[in-house]
Order: structure tokens, then C-alpha cells, then sequence
């Protein structure tokens, strides 16, 4: 669908306003005078700039093809850094004498460089990590080499788990091991008397708290981990009865991963707090506060506490957890805990880029009718081709509903073989430029009619982006997340196009028709013509938290190309690392295919056709040279 241009002209200016950049993105990104999406952040020497389209350029020139994720690892380093901050800051403010300690989820991304970098980052401030099973808890200790670093041993946990922490105990690793279920604690005393470890435990608990938003179901009463209240007590009478009540070190809790409202967040943080003081005063020692997961990233930029963005800022959400948590401690007289938080989406998802290029697009632009209509046409269609004629702004409510009924019933009549392929298409192109019409005159009324509404989609264009929505977004199709996407390059110039994106695998799902809006969201996306042969990139920003973990081999497509970048203060860059995604031979492995058979297949099947005199001994090998090729090569449309 052709947007409409503007009376004055275009400028990045109205290109940040319409794609909000500047509010969703927390600074990392904004668009330069050539019309480019840039990533910048500010030295002592002043704000450093780099263009995305340059780093598609250094990608393209290194050989790699596109999808390609990119990380940014600056942006992770200051996402650490503002969470401890903000937490010393307030800390400070309110006179706290506790401290903060920090654990990465490892569930949010799981991808080892990611676990590298935040543990390097991290080690200034004793950043640690959340394992929630075996594997993640192996991976967590390959990478904390700082003793004062929490391990926070969450999730189901079996006699191998346990040990794995008690030996890591023993090689002097802070972990921590919550119970989430009662039985739990039986199997933590005995393997540690076994071994002959004293632990740190910690108990979660279920809250009566529960936030909104669409992460949230970890939280409430009926959460599926953690205990009741009254198997608190339970389990602090077992460890007394055990003499083991020394070892109860931290309350945890988890109300969701993304919790837009402030109130929500300082409602849970005072229950758990009256729980902490309250195991205090049974003779726990306590010293550890767990508050999980929940700061918000606001997804579309609008401040709010709708489910993908945040009505608080960074530095509020400390302030308010520090101040809550001390006016129920100095009420009961009780030494400030140490504060931890399991953030984990705020950390790690403005860190990641996806970038695609778009490879086609459908427009839905009907040709003009005839100005006569063909001898001998059904009268529906005579109806329907009058009420184009007769369209205007005083009767788009009547005419849209008439082309409606027309169409329907000309559909029938084809059905049953009672009218032509061709007049049918002839009414179809009638019925769409009646739409068309409908769209067009309708811009500007202060008042659309209910059945006019939201009429644009229907016309809009599809672009067929480069990319899985499966592997890459899978929270789109999930849970109907939305992220910001929006072109990395001509944003100098008016966006004339209203489209959606499709992407390439063949699979109705795989779309991109939600996107974020200032007052909601939108079904479509402004985008640019595409110019022959120029690549035209698009980018979705804010996915380096689950997309990763959560993606799958929808139409075996695999893992996407990964580039890391680091920025340094002249503005010079590096790639710091290249990961080359899935080969078509490594995804059909991942589904339990024998690559050796099936190149033996293929060598079988050629010989037979040269014996056959199908083909010759040189056209075999060129045949068997495709196949390796076909094996080889990036899941993803490479072009020549």
C-alpha cells in the first residue's frame, strides 16, 4: 500500500519519530545524517558513532552471508555496569549498609560467548549466574572465575546435580542451592553429610504477589515451583531438627521475567521481605535476598505499563527495592541482606541485532477496471462494478459493505461453475480497486466507520525477508512479541510503502504483521521501494534475550551467521568473533540424518543414470559437485 507523502519534506528526524528509535532503543541507537541506523555511546572524549550499514559492509566483504545476528559487545558491558550502578547509587543514597550481587539466568541465552563476555564484564561488580539444571550449572562453573560470584542453583535437582555443586563447593565456588519442592531438602542433607559439605541453601517461595504481563505464570500462588508458606515452616523445623539451619542463607522468589508496573515489583519485594525477616527471627542466618528476574525492557518505547514496555526506569526500579526492602528490616531491627537480582532480559537483549535482506515483495495493487464491462456478464457483477462508479466519501460505509456481498456471492456462483475463471478474476480486480478507493478517500475523516477500519491492511505489500521467524523470532509466534524492526538504511528518505514481512520459510505463521507503536501497535510497517538490484536490509533490534534458546528447525532452517563487534573510543571497531551458522549437512543431522548415506545414495542414483545413459561420467560429477555444495552451504537464500 503506497503511503502518502508529506507537504514538507523528509528528514531523519520524522524517519526517528516514526519508527521511535529514540525511545525504545535506551540510547544505543539512532540514525545518522546519510539516513543510517548507527550504534553510539558517549566517552570522556565525546559520543561515538558507527553505522550499521558499515558493519554490513565489513560482513558482506568478509564472505558471509546474511541473516546475520549481530552483537554488540559494548552494549553488554554498559547494561552490567547500569544495573550495578543504579543499585551502588541507591545504595548509597538510602544509606544501605547490605550489598548487591547480580546473577546472570543462563536460560535467557545459553550461547557460550555470551556467558564469556558477561562473566568478564561482570567481574568487576562479582556478576554471577542462575543454573537451573545440570548442563547450565557445568557451564557456569567453566566460566566464574570470581570466588565472591554467586551460583544460584535453581530448577530440578537429582543426586548428580547436587554433588556437582557440593564438589564445587569444595573447590571454592559460592554456590547456593534453593529448594523448590520439599523433598528437595532430604536429598541436600544427605548427599552434603555424604560428601561432607556444609552448603548454602536457599528456599524459594511462592508470593501471594502476582504481576501482569506475559511472563508472569512463574509467579502466584499457583506457581509450579517453590514452596507455601506452610512448608517454610516445615522445612525450617526439618533443619532445625537436622542441626542444620545454619545452612539456610537466602529467600528467593520469581513473579515473571517481564513486569512493567513498579507496583507490582515493590508488592512482591515487601511480602518477601516480611518472609526474609521472619526466617530471621526463627534463627535462620540468613544474608541473601533473592528477588529473580522481572526488571522490564521496553520493547516499543512507550513508557507504559502495557505488557512490553515499563513505566519505571532502571534507576527507579533499584531506589524502589532498597527503600522497600530497608523500611521492613529497621522495623524489625534487622541487618540489611545482601540484594540479588536474577536479571537477565534487561542484560542481554539490547546486546543482539538481527539483520536480514528482503529478497521480493507482493504488492496489492489492482489494475484499473475496464471502463465497460464485457457483453454478457451475471448481474452481480454489473452490481458490483456500478458500485465503483458510484463510490464517494459520503457512502464508503455502503459501498464497502455492498462490494463485500458482491463478492461473496460471485465467489458461489464460481463455486457451482456457474460463472468464468475470467469473470471471476475480472470481479476480484473490481472489488480491490473498490477497496483501493475505499482506503484512500477514508485518509483524514475525523470519524472512519467500524467496518472501514484498519481497511489499509488488507492492501498492504509483503516483503520476504531472509530469515526464520522460528528460529530467529520464535517469541513472535509464540506469545505474539513484539520487537522493534525497522530499515538500517535510507531513513534520509520517505518510507512510501505500508507492508508486512514475511519470512521464508512456507508456513502462514511465519510473519511479522504486529509492530510497535507509541500507542499501541501497528499491523503495518513502513518501508522503502526496493531499487533493482540494491540490497535493501532490515533490522530487529532488542532479541538477545530466549530467541536463541527458544528457536527451532522450522523447514530445517538453522542457526543464523553470528558477528560480534566491539566498538573502541575513536571509533574505530573489530569483529571480535565470527560463528558461521548451520550448514544444510548440520540441520539434517540435528533431525538423526546419516549424511554418509545419503551421499552414497546420491553417488548410487548417479551411476545408475550413467549406466542408464541418462547422463555422462562429466555431467555426474558435476551433479555429486552439487550436492557437496547443497550439503555445505548456509541454510538461508544465498545469492549468487
Amino acid at each position: 500500500m503506497v503511503r502518502k507523502e508529506p507537504l514538507e519534506r523528509w528528514s531523519i528526524e520524522k524517519s526517528a519519530e516514526l519508527y521511535n528509535i529514540r525511545n525504545w532503543s535506551a540510547g544505543y541507537f539512532d540514525i545518522n545524517a546519510k539516513g543510517e541506523v548507527i550504534y553510539q555511546y558517549r566517552t570522556k572524549q565525546g559520543l561515538v558513532q558507527v553505522s550499521l550499514m558499515d558493519i554490513i559492509r565489513g560482513i558482506r566483504a568478509r564472505g558471509m552471508s546474511f541473516p546475520v545476528l549481530l552483537r554488540i559487545s559494548n552494549i553488554l558491558d554498559s547494561q552490567i555496569s547500569l544495573l550495578h550502578e543504579s543499585f551502588r547509587k541507591a545504595i548509597h543514597a538510602f544509606g544501605y549498609k547490605g550489598n548487591y550481587r547480580g546473577v546472570f539466568p543462563i536460560k535467557v541465552n545459553q550461547q557460550q560467548q555470551v556467558l564469556e563476555e558477561i562473566s568478564e564484564f561482570g567481574s568487576r561488580y562479582h556478576h554471577g549466574f542462575e543454573a537451573g539444571s545440570k548442563a547450565e550449572l557445568l557451564a557456569a562453573l567453566a566460566f566464574i572465575k570470581d570466588p565472591e560470584a554467586l551460583i544460584i542453583c535453581n530448577g530440578y535437582k537429582d543426586s548428580e546435580f547436587i554433588d556437582l555443586g557440593l564438589y564445587a563447593t569444595k573447590l571454592g565456588y559460592r554456590c547456593i542451592f534453593v529448594i523448590e519442592m520439599p523433598s528437595e531438602a532430604d536429598l541436600i542433607l544427605e548427599r552434603s553429610r555424604l560428601l561432607q559439605v556444609e552448603p548454602w541453601i536457599g528456599v524459594r517461595i511462592k508470593l501471594a504477589s502476582k504481576a501482569s504481563g506475559h511472563w508472569t505464570e512463574s509467579g502466584g500462588d499457583r506457581s509450579i515451583f517453590g514452596l507455601s508458606l506452610p512448608e517454610v515452616v516445615e522445612l525450617v523445623d526439618k533443619l532445625k531438627q537436622e542441626g542444620a539451619l545454619s545452612w539456610l542463607r537466602l529467600l528467593h522468589y520469581h513473579v515473571g521475567s517481564q513486569i512493567p508496573n513498579i507496583r507490582d515489583i515493590r508488592s512482591a519485594v515487601q511480602e518477601a521481605t516480611r518472609v526474609y525477616t521472619g526466617l530471621v527471627t526463627e534463627g535462620a542466618p540468613m544474608g541473601f535476598v533473592d528477588f529473580g528476574g522481572g526488571l522490564a525492557v521496553d520493547y516499543d518505547g512507550s513508557q507504559t505499563n502495557y505488557h512490553s514496555s515499563r513505566n519505571y526506569t532502571v534507576e527507579e526500579y533499584c531506589a524502589d527495592i532498597i527503600e522497600t526492602v530497608m523500611s521492613v528490616v529497621d522495623e524489625q531491627n534487622i541487618e540489611h541482606p545482601t540484594i540479588v537480582t536474577e536479571s537477565g532480559r534487561f542484560i542481554v537483549a539490547y546486546y543482539s541485532v538481527l539483520i536480514f535482506n528482503i529478497l521480493d515483495v507482493t504488492r496489492f495493487t489492482p489494475a484499473l477496471p475496464p471502463e465497460k464491462l464485457p457483453d454478457g456478464v451475471n448481474e452481480l457483477t454489473q452490481n458490483l462494478f456500478e458500485t465503483y462508479q458510484k463510490l464517494s466519501v459520503k457512502n464508503l460505509q455502503e459501498s464497502i459493505n455492498d462490494a463485500i456481498y458482491y463478492r461473496d456471492q460471485i465467489r458461489d456462483l464460481f463455486k457451482h461453475g456457474d460463472i468464468s475463471l475470467r469473470e471471476r478474476a475480472l470481479a476480484e480486480n473490481i472489488f480491490w480497486n473498490i477497496v483501493s478507493q475505499v482506503s484512500e478517500k477514508s485518509r483524514g475523516m475525523k470519524k472512519i466507520p467500524v467496518e472501514i477500519e484498519g481497511i489499509e491492511v488488507a492492501l498492504s505489500d509483503i516483503y520476504y525477508g531472509n530469515f526464520s521467524v522460528f528460529q530467529s523470532l520464535p517469541d513472535t509466534w509464540a506469545i505474539d512479541q513484539v520487537f522493534p524492526v525497522m530499515p538500517l538504511h535510507r531513513l534520509d528518505t520517505m518510507p512510501s510503502r505500508e507492508a508486512i514481512i514475511s519470512d521464508i520459510t512456507c508456513d502462514s505463521d511465519g510473519k511479522l504483521d504486529h509492530f510497535i507503536d507509541p500507542h499501541g501497535e501497528k499491523l503495518t510497517l513502513p518501508l522503502h521501494e526496493l531499487r533493482g538490484e540494491e540490497e535493501y536490509y532490515v533490522g530487529v533490534f532488542l532479541v538477545g534475550a530466549y530467541q536463541e534458546t527458544l528457536g527451532d528447525l522450522h523447514n530445517l532452517l538453522g542457526d543464523t551467521n553470528v558477528v560480534t563487534i566491539c566498538v573502541h573510543e575513536d571509533g574505530s571497531y573489530n569483529f571480535v568473533s565470527e560463528i558461521e551458522g548451520d550448514s544444510v549437512a548440520d540441520v539434517l543431522s540435528y533431525v538423526e540424518y546419516d549424511i554418509k548415506y545419503i551421499r552414497r545414495r546420491f553417488r548410487e542414483m548417479a551411476e545408475q543414470a550413467v549406466s542408464e545413459n541418462r547422463i555422462t561420467v562429466q555431467e555426474r560429477a558435476s551433479i555429486l559437485k552439487a550436492l557437496e555444495d547443497g550439503l555445505d552451504g548456509y541454510t538461508y537464500y544465498e545469492k549468487d
